[in-house]
Formats: C-alpha cells, sequence, structure tokens
C-alpha cells in the first residue's frame, strides 16, 4: 500500500521566510524521482528550483502560479511505495529521501508514517474536489479535535488560524452547509472557513484585532492577501470602516493599480526604508576628469586578451580608497555600541534587471585585480540578467558601488546599502567644459557621490575617501602605490 508523504517548502537560508510559486515543474499524477526538481519559486533574493526529496506519484500540488507561500507550507504529497498506473514495476517503491539538504530540512529518512485524516462534508453539500490548490491537506488529528473533524477543524485546532476565522482553504458556494470549526471565542463553532491562504496575513490580522470575515479580497476568488488586511488597518487608523464583503471592491479603495511590494520589489523595500531609519547617512560630491582613465583603459585593451570594463577600474580604485580608509569597509553593532571594522572586502555593485534593482557581491575584491574584476563583473551581471543568482551571490557586501551613469544621469544621492557603512555613486562621463592645465578644454568629466554613515566616521575621513577616488580617476598612475 502506497504511503502519502508530504513535502513542505524547505527554509532556503538566508533568513527568509516565503516565496512565490512561479512555475510547477510536474502535474498530478506525474512520476518523480528523489531529488528531482517539482517546482521554480521567487524569493526576495533569487529564483530557486526546488528539488522534492522522494520518489513516487504527485497526489495533490499546493498553490497556483503567482501564490505565495511561507516556510514550512505544503508544496505538494508523494504517493510512495506503490507503482504508478501505467508504468510498470514503478521505480520509486521505498520512502527513503536522497540524503541531499535545503537548508531547514534533512531528506536521509523518510518520515514517520502518519494516519490520514479525511474531511467529512456536511449530508446537504457534496464534499469539495480534492484537486482543488486552494484546499489544505489532511492533516494528523490534534489532541482535543472531536473525532471525524473537518480539515479546516484540524487546521483551525492546530493554530493556523486566529479564532473564529477558521483553517486554510476558500468559502463554500453559496448554500453550502458551513462545517463547524469549533473555536469560536465562546467556545461555539464559527461561521466557516475565511478565503486566507498565508497564515502570515492571519497573524497580521490576529495582532492587529482584525476580523477577517469583514473583508473582500482582491486575490482570485476573492482570496484575502496581505495588502487588503493593511489597506483594512490604514483605513482603520485613519477613522474609516474598513469594506465588508457586500460592499463592491471598487468602492473599497481609491481608483488605480495595487501592485504588491513582494519578491524582489518588496526586499529593496524593506532594505531601503530599514536605511533610512536606522542610518544617519550624509553626502558628499564632486566632479572629476576621467579624461586620463579612459585613455588608460583603451590602452589596456589595445594589448589584446580579456576586455577590462570601466566597472572594475572603479573597483580596483574603491579597493585601494578603501585600504587607506577602512572606515568605511564597516558595519555599526547598536546593542554592543560598536563599530565593527571589516577585514575583507566584498564589493557590491547594483544591477538593473528585469526582476528589478539587485545588489550582486564580488567576493574578496581587494584581491583581485583589473582583468579578475572583469570577469567576475560580467558572469555575476549575466546570472542577475537570468534570474539565477543564488542567496550567496546577493548578500554579504561590505561595500557598494552603484554606476547610475548607465542611465544617462550625471548625479544622485545614494542610498547606504544597510548594514553597509557607505555607497560609492558614479554618474555619465559626458564631454564638458573644464580647466586643463591653465586652460579651457572640452574634457570626459564624472560627478562622484558617496553616501556615508556618520556614526562609523565624520566628514573628513568621507572627504578624503572621495578626493582620493578623484585624483585616482584624474591620474590613473596614483593607483601604481598601492599595486
Amino acid at each position: 500500500m502506497a504511503q502519502v508523504l508530504e513535502f513542505k517548502l524547505p527554509d532556503l537560508g538566508e533568513g527568509l521566510t516565503e516565496a512565490q510559486i512561479v512555475r510547477w515543474l510536474v502535474q498530478v499524477g506525474e512520476v518523480v524521482a528523489i531529488d528531482q526538481p517539482v517546482v521554480e519559486v521567487e524569493t526576495a533574493k533569487a529564483m530557486v528550483e526546488v528539488p522534492c526529496p522522494y520518489g513516487g506519484v504527485v497526489t495533490a500540488r499546493f498553490g497556483e502560479e503567482g501564490t505565495e507561500l511561507p516556510v514550512g507550507a505544503p508544496l505538494l504529497t508523494v504517493a510512495v511505495g506503490a507503482p504508478a498506473a501505467g508504468s510498470p514495476g514503478g521505480s520509486e517503491q521505498h520512502g527513503e529521501g536522497s540524503g541531499n539538504v535545503l537548508v531547514g530540512y534533512g531528506t536521509s529518512q523518510a518520515p514517520a508514517r502518519r494516519r490520514r485524516v479525511r474531511p467529512q462534508a456536511p449530508a446537504a453539500s457534496p464534499a469539495p474536489a480534492a484537486s482543488h490548490a486552494s484546499v489544505a491537506p489532511a492533516r494528523q488529528p490534534v489532541p482535543g479535535a472531536a473525532p471525524g473533524g473537518s480539515a479546516d477543524r484540524i487546521a483551525s485546532s492546530a493554530g493556523h488560524g486566529p479564532a473564529g476565522t477558521g483553517g486554510l482553504g476558500t468559502a463554500p458556494p453559496p448554500g453550502a452547509g458551513r462545517p463547524a470549526t469549533g473555536n469560536g471565542a465562546d467556545g461555539s463553532p464559527a461561521d466557516g472557513p475565511v478565503p486566507v491562504i498565508s497564515p502570515l496575513v492571519r497573524r497580521l490580522a490576529r495582532e492587529n484585532g482584525l476580523d477577517l470575515r469583514e473583508l473582500t479580497g482582491s486575490g482570485p476568488d476573492g482570496l484575502i492577501l496581505r495588502a487588503d488586511v493593511e489597506y483594512a488597518l490604514r483605513a482603520a487608523a485613519a477613522g474609516a470602516h474598513s469594506p465588508t464583503p457586500s460592499a463592491p471592491a471598487s468602492a473599497a479603495a481609491p481608483a488605480g493599480t495595487r501592485i504588491p511590494l513582494k519578491g524582489v520589489r518588496g526586499a529593496v523595500a524593506d532594505k531601503l526604508s530599514r536605511s533610512r531609519r536606522e542610518i544617519p547617512d550624509a553626502t558628499c560630491w564632486v566632479d572629476a576628469d576621467a579624461t586620463e582613465l579612459m585613455r588608460a583603459r583603451s590602452a589596456m585593451n589595445a594589448t589584446g586578451g580579456p576586455k577590462i570594463s570601466l566597472i572594475a577600474l572603479l573597483a580596483r580604485i574603491c579597493t585601494a580608497a578603501l585600504a587607506r580608509y577602512p572606515e568605511l569597509n564597516s558595519t555599526v553593532d547598536m546593542e554592543a555600541r560598536e563599530v565593527v571594522r571589516l577585514d575583507q572586502v566584498h564589493l557590491g555593485f547594483a544591477a538593473q534587471t528585469e526582476r528589478g534593482l539587485v545588489v550582486p557581491v564580488v567576493r574578496g575584491a581587494h584581491e583581485r585585480d583589473a582583468e579578475s574584476l572583469s570577469a567576475e563583473f560580467a558572469r555575476l551581471t549575466e546570472a542577475a540578467r537570468a534570474g539565477t543568482l543564488t542567496p550567496a551571490e546577493l548578500t554579504g557586501g561590505t561595500f557598494t558601488l552603484n554606476n547610475y551613469g548607465v542611465f544617462g544621469v550625471d548625479g544622485s544621492t545614494p542610498i547606504v546599502n544597510h548594514p553597509e557603512a557607505a555607497m560609492l555613486g558614479v554618474g555619465r562621463i559626458v564631454p564638458k567644459p573644464w580647466v586643463h592645465e591653465g586652460e579651457l578644454a572640452v574634457r570626459q568629466v564624472v560627478q562622484l557621490s558617496l553616501t556615508f554613515d556618520h556614526r562609523v566616521c565624520d566628514g573628513g575621513t568621507a572627504g578624503g575617501f572621495l578626493r582620493y577616488v578623484a585624483d585616482c580617476v584624474e591620474h590613473p598612475a596614483v593607483l601604481l602605490r598601492t599595486l
């Protein structure tokens, strides 16, 4: 007899708590092998293919493409130990795992066999279709739950939703009986399940005393999303009433398109907001004559071999400047009230992609020459555009270089990439009138901007760093002293 195993969304590392389903790679009824990728998800860091640790027949999938799931939520179930229909012999006859590990879950042993509880629908209405992706799978009975209760009752009793909201899943059709949840505030049956999938949304509503039954969801089939809860909380804070199920959605919110802040865009929003809240930043800038730097690059590339990129030369200048001014390669530990100066320079650089702004990190940038830096910048940029950067390649930076000149702008005020202490911004390099050797001439001019955490240093240090960078741009031979 086949054993049905439930595979949950694993912890993908770097403190990530949720992921969005981008594309299913398997169908219900399909045979999967151990460690076969079954779904592609997008986290706040990168696109990841998630392998299943079990081999067998896929019996259910949970969540449509575009659905956001928290870590630990069911992804799919696999029947292990019986041949699939139409597959002779059934190659996967065991419940052992692969031994491979994603962060937070191991697969060396199969989980203990669990007794499945079949949901019992009320006699007045037919049972919902088992293949409905938004209905939670049956769970093991919880101590204290009434025998034969519905799956919604079990989910609620297990703490997956606030009192009175029911379990996971969607609301029953009009006229259908509502399953008793048994979790009302007074112990009486609640009104039935609320169309909410994410436990994070339930927790947000519960912590703020919001009754989800009074909301109309803006998601598919009336699904209540985090944006709906946040809007209702803002409306309540402003003295307005939250929308009720009888109110049309168009009357509940102002006209316009609502774009959820999630995935990469949400991660950027969180990080920039935290930077503005926690870092007392200041900015200084200077114009520099980059004519000689451009000539030096042309001379390097005229000798043959791999081409040297401009950003690689700027990165080499940054690492030389950080060696002179190590205060800017640091972070602040407010709990210990200490500035931590870092020994290694892991240089982040801003890269614009179709998925939004990402900041890949060049590890050990201080140990690389211009040719090595050019190759690593090219590799990471290509991976960023393809959406294949790993969480490790997007974290751990100690200083960031932002070349916003590629957008055709001269200057900007960078926002420090928390928890770093500084960011150097580089504008476009364009011909401008410039006094050169006492005469007016047309030179290639660039504006350099440095935003820094005023807790790690004062303006003198920041100005010294920026002036050294400008000197190296104007006279690349200055770098020879550090080579």
